[in-house]
C-alpha cells in the first residue's frame, strides 16, 4: 500500500486514540436508574409507529416491538408462525392463514380477521397513503371468511408475499384505524407504547397480557442522542444500558475494555457496496467494472474503520441466507490483474499515469468519506484518478435515487437485502431510477427473466435455484463492486443480561432481556 495511504489510515488510528482517551476521561459516576427500566440509545426518533406507514430504521424497529406480522423471519430468513399459527397455498394466486385465537390488541380488543383484513384493505384502498402499498401491488383482493381464517387473492403469483406480512414489514392493526394510529400505536406485540417526545425519547411498557411470553422487562425507554461520542459517554456512566450499531467501530475497542460493559456481536446483514452507473460510456465495458473489483483492497478498510467487525462481500444477500450462491464468481485484490483489462479495454496509462477519471459522489458523513479516500488512493495504483465530491446528505441521496452519478457507495440495511426480492427492485429492468432502486440502468434480460420466474415460483427449492444464478450472473456482470457486510455489535452494562444481537440486528433481543436493579 503505498505511503499516502498508510498516513492516511494512521491519522485515522490518531483520531481513534484522541477519541478513547475522551472515553477514558469521562466521568464514571452511576446516576440512579429507574427500577424495571432499560435505557436504549438511538440516533434519531422514529418518524412513524404506524406500521402500515413507517419506512426509516427507527420506526421498523420499535415498531416490531409494538405490532406483529403474520409472520417472523428466523435467523436463515425463513419464514415461521406468528400471529398467523398456519398458512396453506393452494395455488400460485391464493393464500389461506389461520390465525391465533389467543391474541388480544393493547386495549383488550380480541384480534381476528377482520383487522388482518383492515390493515390489508386501508393500504390497497388508499385510505393510508404510504410507500408500503407497492408491495401489495399483486393482491387482488382479502376476504375474511370466519373471525380466523383469512384468504388473500393475487392477480399475478408472487413469492415474496408472505415476507412482506412479515415482521417489521407490516403489522397488524385494530379495525377502524386511520391515521390517528400513527399518534398513539395500538398492536399486539410483546411491549405497549406509552409516549413519544420526538428528538428526545419513546417510552414503551411490557405488555402483561400479551399471548406469548411475556417480556421480563417493565419498561424500555429509547433515548435519542444524535452524537456518537454522547451515546458512547452515556453507556459508561451508566444512564444508559443499551444501543446496537450505533457506534462507529473505532470507539468500541475502548468501551470494550470498560468492566462495566459488554460487547456482544454476531455476524450482520447490513451491506456495503459501490455502484457505478452503467449509461456511462466508460462503464458500458464490463472489463472497467471488473477492473475496479479486482482494484479495491477490502481488508485494509475492514480493519483500519471497522476494527475487523466486518466481512468481504461476495452477494447483496448475507450467507446466512437460504438462497446465497457462494460460488458465484469472486474478485480478490490484483492490482495486476486490473491494469491487464483496463489495457485490453484500450485504457492505457497516459505521460501522468492515468488512464482515466471517475467522478464520485459521497455524503459529507466521516466515515463514508475515509472510504472515499482509501478507494482514491488505491485506485490511483492502476491508473484510474477518483475524484471525490462531497454533499450535504440530502443532495446527494436524492442525486443518487435520481441516477444522476458516476459512482458512489452506499449501504443497504434492515431488512432491505434479507429477502431475495430486492433483486426486482435493484436489477430488473423495469426498476430504473427513480420509479425504483436500479440506480446504475443495469440491464439483463436473463436476469429479468429469472426475476420474473422466481417471483412467481411457490416451490423454495426452484426459488433459490434461481436466485443463485441470477448472483452467478450479477457477479460476471457487477453492476454492484461488493465491499463487506458489517457486523451486528450490540453494546450493554452488565445490569443488563440475556440479550444477543440478532442477525437482522433489530430490537427483538429485548423481548428476553432481564434487567438487574
Amino acid at each position: 500500500m503505498c505511503n499516502r495511504l498508510s498516513r492516511l489510515l494512521a491519522n485515522f488510528a490518531a483520531l481513534t486514540a484522541f477519541v478513547s482517551l475522551a472515553l477514558v476521561f469521562s466521568s464514571c459516576k452511576h446516576p440512579a436508574a429507574e427500577p424495571g427500566t432499560a435505557v436504549m440509545l438511538i440516533e434519531s426518533s422514529p418518524l412513524n409507529l404506524d406500521p402500515r406507514v413507517g419506512t426509516d430504521a427507527q420506526s421498523e424497529r420499535i415498531g416490531e416491538l409494538i405490532f406483529e406480522g403474520l409472520v417472523r423471519r428466523d435467523d436463515n430468513f425463513q419464514l415461521q408462525p406468528r400471529l398467523a399459527e398456519s398458512w396453506q397455498v393452494p395455488d400460485p394466486l391464493t393464500y389461506v392463514f389461520h390465525l391465533r385465537r389467543d391474541v388480544r390488541f393493547h386495549d383488550g380488543r380480541p384480534m381476528t380477521s377482520a383487522d388482518v383484513k383492515w390493515t390489508l384493505d386501508s393500504l390497497l384502498s388508499g385510505r393510508i397513503r404510504s410507500a408500503k402499498t407497492s408491495a401489495y401491488r399483486y393482491v387482488a383482493s382479502v376476504d375474511a371468511p370466519d373471525d380466523f381464517t383469512i384468504v388473500i387473492h393475487l392477480r399475478a403469483p408472487y413469492a415474496a408475499l408472505l415476507w412482506n406480512l412479515s415482521d417489521g414489514a407490516l403489522g397488524v392493526v385494530p379495525r377502524g384505524s386511520g391515521d390517528e394510529l400513527s399518534r398513539h400505536p395500538i398492536g399486539t406485540g410483546p411491549f405497549v407504547y406509552v409516549s413519544d417526545a420526538p428528538d428526545r425519547e419513546v417510552v414503551l411498557a411490557r405488555n402483561d397480557h400479551y399471548w406469548g411470553t411475556p417480556a421480563h422487562l417493565l419498561r424500555v425507554r429509547f433515548k435519542v442522542v444524535p452524537d456518537a461520542t454522547t451515546r458512547a459517554l452515556e453507556l459508561r456512566k451508566g444512564s444508559a444500558d443499551a444501543e446496537i450499531n450505533a457506534l462507529p467501530g473505532d470507539m468500541i475497542p475502548t468501551l470494550a475494555a470498560d468492566p462495566k460493559l459488554v460487547v456482544e456481536r454476531e455476524p450482520g446483514t447490513s451491506y456495503q457496496y459501490l455502484a457505478m452507473n452503467l449509461r456511462d460510456p466508460l462503464f458500458r465495458d464490463v472489463r472497467v467494472r471488473q477492473a475496479l473489483a479486482f482494484a479495491i483492497d477490502r481488508q485494509p478498510m475492514i480493519h483500519s474503520l471497522w476494527h475487523d467487525m466486518a466481512r468481504p462481500a461476495d452477494s447483496v444477500l448475507p450467507p446466512q441466507h437460504w438462497a446465497y450462491n457462494p460460488d458465484a464468481a469472486q474478485y480478490p485484490y490484483n492490482p495486476a490483474r486490473a491494469r491487464q483489462l483496463l489495457d485490453a479495454a484500450g485504457y492505457r496509462p497516459g505521460p501522468d499515469g492515468v488512464r482515466f477519471h471517475l467522478s464520485m459522489k459521497t455524503s459529507t458523513d466521516e466515515t463514508t468519506r475515509l472510504i472515499c479516500a482509501v478507494l482514491q488512493q488505491q485506485l490511483r495504483q492502476v491508473g484510474i484518478a477518483l475524484d471525490i465530491h462531497s454533499y450535504e446528505f440530502a443532495t446527494f441521496y436524492s442525486d443518487v435515487v435520481k441516477g444522476a452519478f458516476q459512482i458512489y457507495s452506499l449501504r443497504w440495511v434492515g431488512g432491505s437485502n434479507q429477502d431475495p426480492d430486492i433483486f426486482e427492485n435493484v436489477f430488473d429492468t423495469a426498476s430504473f431510477a427513480p420509479r425504483r432502486a436500479n440506480r446504475g440502468y443495469y440491464s439483463n434480460p436473463e436476469v429479468d427473466r429469472l426475476i420474473a420466474e422466481a417471483r412467481q415460483s411457490i416451490v423454495p427449492a426452484k426459488r433459490a435455484a434461481d436466485y443463485r444464478e441470477i448472483q452467478r450472473i450479477l457477479n460476471q456482470d457487477l453492476p454492484y463492486i461488493h465491499l463487506w457486510w458489517n457486523d451486528n455489535v450490540l453494546i450493554h452494562t452488565r445490569r443488563l443480561s440475556n440479550v444477543r444481537p440478532t442477525v437482522a440486528g433489530n430490537y427483538d433481543f429485548l423481548r428476553g432481556a432481564i434487567l438487574a436493579d
